[in-house]
Order: C-alpha cells, then sequence, then structure tokens
C-alpha cells in the first residue's frame, strides 16, 4: 500500500485538488443562486432570458 502511495503520489494530490476545486465551484454557485446573484454576471433588463430567470 505504501509504495502504491509513493508511486502515484502526483496523480493522487492532483486528482484531490482538481476535485476539491470543483467542489469549491459548485459551492460557490449554489451560494450565489441562494442569494439571488446573477449567474451570468450582466444585468437583467436587457437579457433575453429574463423569461427564465429565478429573479
Amino acid at each position: 500500500m505504501i509504495q502504491y502511495l509513493k508511486d502515484n503520489i502526483a496523480t493522487i494530490l492532483i486528482s484531490v485538488l482538481i476535485f476539491g476545486l470543483m467542489a469549491w465551484v459548485i459551492i460557490y454557485k449554489i451560494r450565489q443562486r441562494k442569494n439571488g446573484e446573477s449567474s451570468c454576471g450582466c444585468g437583467c433588463s436587457g437579457c433575453p432570458e429574463t423569461s427564465r430567470c429565478h429573479k
């Protein structure tokens, strides 16, 4: 088991980093949506998707 970890430490660390980053982005987007912030970054007045928006 120790030898496996030594042989694959780079892959394991990169995988943990990528999954952690993905989890952070998902949590950030969920918090934005709960707070009523726009996910696209533009104003709702000129948006063609106004009828589908959560606001």
